[in-house]
């Protein structure tokens, strides 16, 4: 074996740690989601509060730096064999699951198996892999049937959804199964018996967690748990977190409401700042199995349509420095993205001629079904704007407002909209989890196993793996734009803009983290 990109550890990250000693008072922290936590198996599901929920609860192997770079999480590292076909991983000593028992390769391998059938990047790899196994205790072995030199970015990435491991009574549950028994390796323990969907969610800290040595960043490095609790206390309604902040019955608010960013500011008893520098991306969803959206012209006109602005307005109050337009299916600012889609999506609309294209689209009055949450400020007010525009473009649209809950059930439904199902719905994605073609889940097309509005695509898919075996920087930039251009024909979704979200925490907290989650790790009370 020859070792290649060793990101070791030190010996020391073997280690514990003591705890910091707080005051009574001082030992639980309480907390505001952007949304109520009705999924909690992170691989599942690719909603960004059961991502938050999962990193309590579970840890990778892999994690990322604030470049986004792999880093070492529960591994000390990686050696690749001289034809780059066997991978070998290390797991660090000392490494435990919340119900006491050791965390083995055994462990690790269903875990890894089973998040690669259900992640995007996770399916790419999966195909190239020959054999996942536990060479001993302590050793994963990943067999390839060729060399994916993109294996640690695959199982290091930090959003929808990272390669959480399990114990592997858990991990063999069947992909399209939930797992509901939250036993993970992380620094906090899931309070089943505490749980109420819709009203709270709670964890303690997994005082047998050994935290690694490096400073922390993003999802890498030491994750100490300075808190004994961590409450989630879930108040849909803005105006009501607002409140609870200032008044000190919390302590952190996910993603404050930009309309109440000003009064936050003002007191000195709270802070303000960006919660993930990278931004994120709105978007709206297509249902591609069932008309109207199965057309690809239809498709081609809806996006003809689109002014970012009026999206990016109406969840940012207006504030032109939280948000910017993004002419591109991939996030702006980001190694390699070209704003690709400027003739497609630029200012201003001529609707007059979009409403001519969907009439020569063959489009027939069928109806458009929207869901929308209306429990979550930052996707609510792009349903509402979506459905006027297409009524003004001349389409029967019904547009049904629900929790963010019942629609995370509801869009795995693949009826047709007269059966229960869906034509449209409206999300966002951090950019750093849609940055490049393995990881873009909204614009791959992978069909009936890919996300959501199982969008199908075979030139996609063929780029996106010869964009993985690229052998020079040139040769990767180019595929990367053939990418692009390939999905700003096919239309998987409407690119709607880039906005930077804002949390507010009281003032007597530090360490907060930059990121595409809420990380609770590293936080701690003055």
């Amino acid at each position: 074996m020859k070792r290649r990109s060793l990101l070791m550890a030190s010996a020391a990250a073997s280690l514990p740690l003591p705890a910091v000693a707080q005051n009574a008072g001082a030992r639980t922290l309480r907390f505001v989601p952007q949304a109520n936590l009705t999924l909690l198996d992170p691989v599942f599901t690719t909603a960004a509060v059961t991502i938050t929920h999962g990193y309590c609860v579970f840890d990778t192997l892999y994690g990322v730096d604030n470049q986004l770079r792999p880093r070492p999480q529960m591994a000390e590292g990686a050696t690749t064999s001289e034809d780059g076909r066997t991978w070998l991983i290390r797991l660090r000593d000392g490494l435990r699951f919340h119900d006491g028992e050791p965390v083995r390769a055994q462990d690790c391998v269903p875990s890894l198996a089973r998040w690669s059938r259900r992640d995007t990047f996770g399916q790419t790899l999966g195909a190239a892999v020959d054999a996942w196994e536990a060479a001993d205790d302590r050793t994963i072995r990943i067999r390839l049937k060729r060399p994916f030199p993109r294996l640690l970015d695959a199982i290091a990435k930090p959003h929808s959804s990272p390669a959480f491991m399990m114990p592997e009574r858990l991990a063999r549950t069947d992909p399209a199964t939930q797992v509901t028994e939250m036993v993970g390796s992380g620094p906090f323990r899931f309070l089943r018996d505490e749980y109420v969907s819709g009203s709270r969610a709670t964890y303690a800290r997994f005082d047998g967690y050994v935290p690694r040595t490096e400073a922390p960043e993003w999802t890498a490095g030491a994750k100490r748990a300075n808190f004994d609790r961590l409450e989630w206390v879930i108040m849909p309604d803005p105006s009501t977190a607002s409140a609870a902040l200032q008044a000190g019955e919390i302590d952190w608010w996910e993603q404050a409401l930009p309309d109440l960013l000003p009064v936050l500011s003002r007191s000195r008893n709270i802070r303000v700042q960006v919660q993930d520098p990278l931004g994120f991306i709105a978007m709206a969803r297509f249902n591609h199995l069932h008309p109207p959206f199965n057309n690809l012209r239809l498709r081609q006109a809806v996006l003809s349509a689109v002014t970012q602005d009026d999206f990016m307005q109406a969840i940012t109050a207006g504030d032109a420095r939280a948000y910017r337009q993004c002419l591109a299916m991939f996030p702006c600012g980001m190694p390699g993205v070209k704003e690709l889609g400027a003739e497609a999506l630029r200012p201003p609309r001529d609707l007059g001629r979009a409403r001519a294209a969907i009439r020569e689209a063959g489009y027939a009055g069928e109806k458009v079904v929207i869901i929308n949450p209306s429990d979550y400020p930052s996707i609510a007010p792009l349903g509402r704007i979506t459905a006027d525009l297409l009524q003004r473009l001349g389409m029967t649209v019904d547009l049904q407002e629900t929790d963010w809950g019942t629609l995370l059930q509801r869009r795995l439904s693949r009826e047709p909209v007269e059966r229960g199902g869906w034509s449209l719905y409206h999300t966002n994605w951090p950019s750093a989890s849609i940055a490049n073609p393995a990881v873009n889940t909204t614009i791959r097309g992978q069909g009936a196993e890919g996300w959501t509005g199982w969008f199908e695509n075979a030139e996609i898919e063929r780029l996106t793996e010869a964009w993985l075996s690229a052998s020079d920087d040139a040769e990767a930039q180019r595929l990367f734009d053939e990418v692009h251009r390939a999905a700003l024909d096919a239309v998987p979704i409407l690119p709607l803009g880039q906005y930077f979200v804002s949390t507010a925490y009281r003032s007597n907290l530090s360490g907060i983290l930059p990121g595409s989650a809420a990380f609770f790790w590293n936080v701690r009370r003055a």
